[in-house]
């Protein structure tokens, strides 16, 4: 951050800025729920707007819109949709203090409003899942896991039209910095400036409120979540323990200290389809992980298992404190769309015993497990090059998209 070469690129962020995954666990167990999965995915689709162009429920003006990029899970909080005990477990606790609503453009703003509390579409998600199996059950228990066979909700979204419009827009500027400064490169997503520059400054205030707008927004659905879950079994969301495992980050770039070349600096990480992973005993995560290291949470896909692993000190040593975010594509979504018949894959999905509501039905094909590589594969690479360590395996029971 000192060297006043250095340089911000929205490409290596991502264009669905803070991008993430949640993780609540309950204290309800397979038992309880296998037998009503059916009606439970009924009744999470029913809540959770999903799918391209779905319009949220959460009531929103303009001005509660700019609280909103401006407080991240603050203002979720202030409005009754979190609990006080969320925010010490997200990253950055929900909020990135350097956020400027006023760096983010009207266009963004106006399709941001509509979409706050919805899921998406893609390869977002909202997933019963299951324990299956626990690696180690010390960070399991700090984590509130406490048996084979609990259920759990993993939340996949992010800061939806408003993130990629930001994004769309700082590149637009970029092209311009690059032409006055002399900065080239070999493809215009990876359109850069000078952190010291405005466009630079402007960029990261923006992504900031984009992420704040991401917390709010799985918050959000964290809220519609427990609505859901308590109405089905007549119970208060508290007394069903649907508590915040963790909420971790893709799609972000973070001011951070590490060593490089035996030197203490600071640095502007930029994380794009990565996850923060810091080890035990770092100032930045919860002091209920202190013992463990951060949560890391790696979504599988439709009909895939989860992992949920913590960070490593090699991590931070050799990879910036940073893991895997999940499996990558194997083919794309045009293939998979030729390639896989929609019956066949809900009646794999159905002899696996998960239920599934999905608003296309070209997702069917294009989010099944054949189009993605294997996330065992590459949550075990991981965990054997020592940059993040296995914790708990989770299974889906039900899988909520858009």
């Amino acid at each position: 951050m000192s060297n006043p070469e250095s340089i911000v690129s929205p490409g290596g962020v991502g264009f669905d800025i803070n991008c993430g995954v949640r993780l609540l666990r309950t204290n309800l167990t397979e038992k309880e729920v296998g037998p009503v999965r059916e009606q439970l995915a009924q009744s999470l689709f029913d809540h959770i707007p999903v799918g391209v162009g779905s319009k949220g429920v959460i009531p929103m003006t303009a001005s509660d819109l700019d609280a909103a990029l401006e407080m991240g899970i603050d203002w979720s909080l202030q409005e009754g949709y979190a609990w006080a005990q969320d925010k010490e477990h997200c990253e950055e606790f929900g909020r990135m203090l350097q956020a400027d609503p006023s760096k983010v453009s009207g266009r963004a703003k106006k399709r941001g409003l509509p979409q706050l509390g919805t899921l998406g579409a893609g390869n977002h998600y909202c997933e019963l899942q299951v324990v299956d199996e626990v690696y180690d059950w010390f960070a399991a228990r700090r984590m509130g896991i406490e048996r084979l066979g609990q259920v759990c909700v993993m939340i996949h979204s992010g800061s939806r039209g408003l993130g990629h419009q930001v994004a769309s827009d700082s590149l637009t500027a970029m092209e311009a910095a690059m032409m006055r400064d002399g900065i080239v490169t070999n493809d215009r997503q990876l359109a850069c400036a000078k952190i010291s520059s405005q466009e630079g400054q402007d960029y990261l205030a923006a992504m900031a409120a984009a992420a704040n707008y991401a917390w709010v927004n799985r918050s959000s659905m964290t809220f519609l979540v427990r609505q859901a879950l308590g109405k089905h079994f007549q119970q208060a969301p508290d007394d069903l323990d649907i508590n915040v495992v963790y909420d971790v980050s893709h799609n972000i770039a973070k001011v951070e200290q590490h060593m490089v070349d035996g030197q203490l600096k600071t640095l502007l990480v930029h994380r794009k389809g990565s996850t923060r992973a810091f080890p035990p005993h770092h100032p930045l995560i919860p002091a209920d992980y202190q013992l463990i290291g951060q949560p890391v949470l790696i979504g599988g896909t439709m009909g895939t298992c989860s992992y949920v692993l913590t960070g490593t000190q090699r991590g931070m040593d050799e990879t910036f404190g940073s893991t895997c975010h999940g499996a990558g594509r194997a083919q794309s979504r045009n293939r998979s769309r030729r390639a896989l018949s929609y019956d066949q894959v809900l009646q794999k999905l159905h002899d696996q015993g998960i239920s599934i509501r999905v608003a296309s039905p070209k997702l069917v094909m294009e989010e099944a497990p054949e189009s993605y590589k294997d996330v065992t594969e590459v949550v075990d690479t991981c965990h054997h090059a020592g940059i993040s360590q296995k914790v708990i395996k989770l299974r889906p029971i039900a899988v909520i998209k858009g």
